[in-house]
């Protein structure tokens, strides 16, 4: 296979967007049908710089036809594999896509780049492009079209940087990786070696065509082609121009699998002694973070606790499994320091045990049965911790963590806080959760000590002080929080159009009835909290269906 990688000049300037276009268009002609394959840069729809959406817009508006026509012409005149990179246009705005396209000009696959960049993913008023990107928010395996024997996968841009999908794609078995890509920050040598990294990893070529930001660039460009044992056959560093090599797409690099152990490909060496659990969350079963996932929500108030004790790993994962967007639990810290799910601050009510939670030592906890009031099918379960709810469930729902407190009036300790958060770090779920709490020194302590970790301002009063229940918008300002958990009776229409107006979400605790659910979406509720999930789920998804 004799493969081209084409390297245009990309401008800073907006002005140039001409220019640079038919410089690239004039790149591409030199290609001719001794080539098999050719890889065009990213955003080929737009060669230089755009400073806002509009213009980002504009250009591909003026380009996007065009580039397409003349890449499948390309693969007609030289016989040829072309991949190029195009926006495409979604239910919701443009895609970046990679089109794959034959010998005979037509276009057999379209990858949709794994990772939009954070540029791409704001929106107009936040300065971004406001990509269409909702579907990097699913669950996908690694994209791989075939074309006449050859398995071509695919890496754009910032999709490089995700080394976790090295080893997802290297399963696939693909023999070329493709490239196309800006990477405009990084430099020459930076390129390459994430470039020799990925081809090792994935025991396939790499062909990666880029911009160059001028001859004397140090940063970006480095179209290349790499071989899977790492040699660089073509490293055009910030050359303008064609980068062509030849090489056998399936001439595989096997070693031995450990010291004089058999020949296998890298990644099958790791993959015998892989160890998930001590990675990063990660594959179909993790849900979107708590800011990008869509509403109205439902949420598991203490977990499905019509079915199962409240707080406790049945009731968490009845919800789960039953599809819960968001479960919601309380956490107290026992007297040595353990941080345990509970909802009362006395036990009597949940348990066989008497006494205040925070009183009691862990293991004096666990002499307690927290199942058997419920019903005698569950005697015998133990208070949960906060851990173990992790262990089983981080990332598979938004956890509502209700932070309880031994008097509103009293300082939230800071070290116990620590110990809440650097749970949260141990199993990487900072993004699916939010600290929910009436309690306003908490608040403010979370928002001084964790502002990224998200904050619900929870009405916090007693039955002798409405005002915090009432005032609850003013004070989610103030803390800058992004939710309010409204209680029922104590909100008004007003007080959720006002917290809307302030881009605060409204969650309302509580609703067990379909009917009073519905009443709330219908007021913008966001997330309707309930103790019974199935019942209410249904009936909203029945309502919205209508709707």
């Amino acid at each position: 296979m004799k493969a081209c990688v084409i390297q245009p000049y990309y401008s800073k300037q907006a002005k140039d967007t001409k220019r640079c276009y038919e410089e690239m268009i004039a790149l591409l002609d030199q290609c001719d049908e001794s080539m098999d394959l050719i890889v065009l840069p990213e955003y080929c729809d737009v060669p230089a710089y755009q400073t806002c959406k509009k213009d980002f817009e504009a250009s591909i508006a003026l380009y996007n036809e065009d580039i397409l026509a003349r890449a499948k012409a390309a693969a007609i005149r030289c016989n040829a594999v072309v991949f190029v990179n195009a926006a495409s246009k979604g239910d919701k705005g443009f895609i970046n896509t990679t089109h794959a396209i034959n010998r005979q000009g037509e276009i057999v696959g379209q990858y949709f780049k794994a990772h939009p960049a954070p540029s791409e993913v704001r929106t107009e008023a936040q300065h971004g492009n406001g990509l269409q990107v909702d579907y990097s928010y699913r669950f996908n395996e690694p994209y791989v079209v075939e074309i006449e024997g050859i398995r071509y996968g695919f890496m754009t841009c910032y999709d490089f940087y995700f080394y976790e999908a090295f080893a997802p794609l290297a399963r696939k078995n693909v023999d070329v990786v493709i490239g196309c890509s800006h990477q405009r920050t990084d430099t020459h040598q930076a390129l390459s070696i994430i470039n020799r990294f990925l081809s090792y990893h994935t025991n396939a070529y790499l062909v990666r065509a880029s911009v160059s930001l001028g001859e004397d660039s140090p940063i970006c460009g480095g179209s290349t082609i790499v071989k899977p044992d790492g040699t660089v056959l073509v490293d055009m560093e910030s050359r303008i121009g064609l980068g062509i090599a030849e090489f056998d797409p399936k001439d595989k690099y096997f070693k031995p699998a450990g010291f004089n152990g058999a020949m296998k490909a890298h990644y099958e060496y790791i993959e015998d002694g892989r160890r998930p659990w001590l990675y990063r969350n990660g594959g179909a079963a993790i849900v979107p973070f708590d800011d990008v996932m869509a509403y109205p929500r439902i949420c598991a108030h203490r977990g499905y606790n019509t079915v199962a004790p409240e707080n406790t790993m049945p009731a968490f994962g009845a919800a789960i499994a039953l599809g819960a967007q968001e479960i919601e639990f309380d956490l107290w810290e026992t007297a040595d320091g353990e941080i345990v799910s509970c909802h009362d601050a006395k036990l009597d009510r949940v348990s066989d045990g008497t006494g205040r939670i925070y009183e009691k030592t862990y293991d004096e906890l666990l002499q307690c049965d927290f199942g058997v009031k419920f019903s005698e099918k569950y005697r015998g379960l133990k208070i949960v911790k906060f851990e173990e709810i992790l262990q089983k469930f981080a990332g598979q729902a938004i956890m509502n963590i209700h932070i309880k407190t031994v008097d509103n009036d009293v300082d939230y300790k800071e070290e116990t806080l620590h110990k809440i958060v650097s749970l949260i770090d141990r199993y990487d779920c900072r993004k699916h959760v939010y600290f929910m709490c009436g309690n306003d020194h908490f608040l403010a302590l979370a928002q001084k000590l964790y502002p990224d970790i998200r904050r619900c301002c929870g009405a916090g009063h007693s039955k002798d002080n409405l005002a915090p229940a009432w005032n609850i918008v003013e004070r989610a300002i103030q803390y800058d929080c992004c939710k309010v958990q409204l209680f029922k009776p104590y909100f008004n229409q007003e007080m959720v159009d006002k917290a809307h107006a302030n881009g605060i979400r409204c969650n309302v605790f509580y609703a067990d009835e379909v009917e009073e659910a519905i009443r709330y979406l219908e007021m913008g509720i966001d997330t309707i909290l309930t103790n019974d999930y199935l019942n209410i789920a249904n009936g909203v998804k029945a309502w919205m269906e209508k709707k």
